[in-house]
């Protein structure tokens, strides 16, 4: 491709709304286009990297056996009903009517229609297992698309969903997912994490995201440096101490004993430091009520004052497809008072409580009238939980649930998420199957996502310095950036045609800057771009029969013969190749 042919063209400055690393770089290389709020196109050079990227994943997913087929964006809503999960993706869903007012969705995930299709066609353990995949366009609105193509509207997507005859036949194929999604990203040259995940609006059991581990990441990685423990944030746990007061009587880890509720001042005192200060205890000796409006409905959230709640365990337990902070009209409403309420007396309001709350005793709690608190609060003596589970966040420094270590946490971008859906979509679309005994059994599920566009993003994210992007060499747009200085001169344009034409030859990709540009201009859009090998041509080398090779990722200038040049070029990029695949 000649760079004066090429449509696209690259800036100097990024947009200012532009917010991460990828979001500039891709925009300033002139890769993508936005259009709206988490909306792009894909021009050329980002077209190329996405084809690679999506070649890649295309061979990984058949060499585990999948099969490629094609699903409609548009689904009937009336599918969304059957699985109930229109509830669960809320507002997230797009939907339209036709003309004749039918109503449609634009599909965000394809669990309803594969489903339905193994309905019609899968009928004994015969025709099981199954790896059925496909590589297309989702939309999801997103209430707040953000970092480019971390995080948009509509976006393209491969989906596998696996079909066995029992939980093992479901691992066996979890198993070939993961290990087939490890390859990806060795191929791609991301480092990831495999972690516990939350299974969100898909649903399922069990799931495990694939995490890039960079300062830029919008998800919270917690792990345990000491064992394999990783979980996202919305998911990790960790071991809860008992909670004891700073008694100096009393030996750590001992239980106090219940002491008589009693109601104490506690004027001007709303928050937990201010609470605790005042009354002389540590924040873990006392219980946060915090209250939150799900579905509609108030509910009374329970936690030690020094844990927070986690809000998608919380939303988890309740089963509930919207969760937010209520508001204080409606906390006063049912005639509790901000910073001075808790769970003791609670009546018609239901409360969810952190198993925090059974690791101590004698706690400081709101006495739900203002300006008091109550002293020594005890569970269940002094009040009761609709439900008691865990809903705290894990945070850094606390105790593994593996192996006791302490825990870390990072930053990381989520570049694949699998689930084991189990059985409770095919019970709902009768996809049963008969097994060896002719008896019916619903059919086991699991589904495998991995986000094109997020996927390259994180490559960026992963791979750039101050000048541009790096890429590596397997996805690159085009593997040899030929630049030639000066192409008035007649004799270096005549030999960088020459050059460019038996490259192509050679079966190498070129992007060829035949325009008549600085030096400069030229270099600073070599780095912007990141083509990963810059071959250039100019007076002095052609004089000395050469040409300068330099690597996007290293300093070193190499000097080559311009004789022969194409089959070295062409070796070199093999071996590169090969060391990549290797490492």
């Amino acid at each position: 491709m000649r760079f004066s042919k090429l449509f696209g063209k690259t800036l100097r400055q990024a947009p200012s709304e532009a917010e991460s690393a990828s979001h500039r770089l891709l925009l300033r290389a002139g890769m993508i286009a936005q259009e709206a709020a988490g909306i792009y196109s894909y021009l050329p050079l980002g077209w190329r990297v996405l084809k690679k990227i999506e070649n890649i994943i295309r061979e990984e997913m058949d060499r585990a056996g999948g099969q490629e087929l094609m699903l409609p964006v548009l689904q009937p809503f009336e599918l969304w009903q059957q699985s109930g999960r229109y509830l669960s993706f809320g507002q997230s869903l797009f939907t339209l009517t036709d003309r004749k007012e039918h109503k449609l969705a634009l599909g965000p995930t394809h669990e309803e229609i594969i489903t339905d299709l193994a309905h019609r066609y899968v009928q004994s353990y015969r025709d099981l297992p199954l790896l059925l995949y496909q590589i297309q366009t989702k939309f999801r609105d997103e209430p707040r698309p953000r970092g480019g193509l971390l995080r948009v509207r509509e976006f393209i997507m491969k989906d596998l969903y696996s079909f066995d005859t029992s939980e093992a036949g479901l691992n066996e194929s979890y198993r070939k997912m993961a290990q087939a999604y490890t390859n990806i990203y060795a191929r791609l040259g991301l480092p990831t994490l495999m972690v516990e995940a939350d299974s969100g609006a898909i649903g399922g059991k069990d799931s495990h995201e694939f995490m890039v581990i960079t300062e830029t990441g919008e998800d919270e990685v917690i792990y345990c440096p000491n064992c394999s423990y990783a979980a996202n944030a919305e998911k990790a746990q960790s071991i809860k101490t008992v909670a004891t007061s700073r008694s100096p009587e009393r030996s750590e880890g001992e239980a106090e004993q219940p002491l008589p509720l009693e109601e104490i001042p506690t004027p001007d005192c709303q928050s937990i430091e201010e609470v605790a200060n005042f009354v002389g205890v540590p924040p873990s000796q006392t219980l946060k009520a915090v209250f939150y409006s799900a579905d509609g409905a108030l509910v009374c959230a329970v936690i030690r004052g020094d844990l927070e709640v986690n809000e998608t365990k919380l939303r988890n337990a309740l089963k509930c497809s919207e969760l937010r902070l209520a508001t204080e009209s409606e906390i006063n409403e049912e005639g509790m008072v901000v910073g001075f309420a808790s769970p003791v007396g609670i009546t018609g309001t239901k409360v969810i409580a952190d198993d925090s709350v059974t690791l101590g005793s004698n706690f400081i709690a709101g006495a739900n009238k203002p300006q008091y608190h109550l002293r020594n609060a005890n569970y269940p003596r002094d009040f009761q939980a609709d439900l008691m589970t865990d809903i705290a966040l894990a945070r850094s420094g606390d105790s593994c649930p593996k192996c006791e270590g302490k825990l870390s946490c990072a930053r990381g971008i989520e570049v694949g998420h699998i689930f084991k859906l189990g059985t409770f979509l095919s019970e709902k679309f009768g996809a049963y199957c008969l097994d060896g005994d002719g008896i019916s059994q619903p059919i086991v599920m699991g589904c495998y996502g991995i986000g094109l566009g997020r996927l390259l993003a994180a490559v960026v994210e992963q791979s750039h310095d101050d000048k541009g992007i790096i890429w590596p060499l397997s996805v690159a747009p085009y593997q040899v950036y030929l630049c030639p200085l000066h192409v008035d001169n007649p004799e270096l344009a005549s030999t960088a045609e020459d050059m460019y034409k038996k490259l192509q030859e050679k079966g190498i990709e070129v992007l060829f800057d035949d325009r008549d540009e600085s030096p400069g201009v030229k270099f600073n859009d070599a780095d912007l771009l990141g083509i990963p090998l810059r071959l250039t041509l100019s007076p002095r080398t052609l004089k000395d029969h050469s040409i300068e090779m330099k690597w996007r990722r290293e300093k070193e200038v190499q000097i080559l013969p311009l004789a022969g040049l194409p089959a070295e070029i062409h070796s070199v990029l093999v071996q590169s190749a090969r060391e990549t695949q290797g490492s």
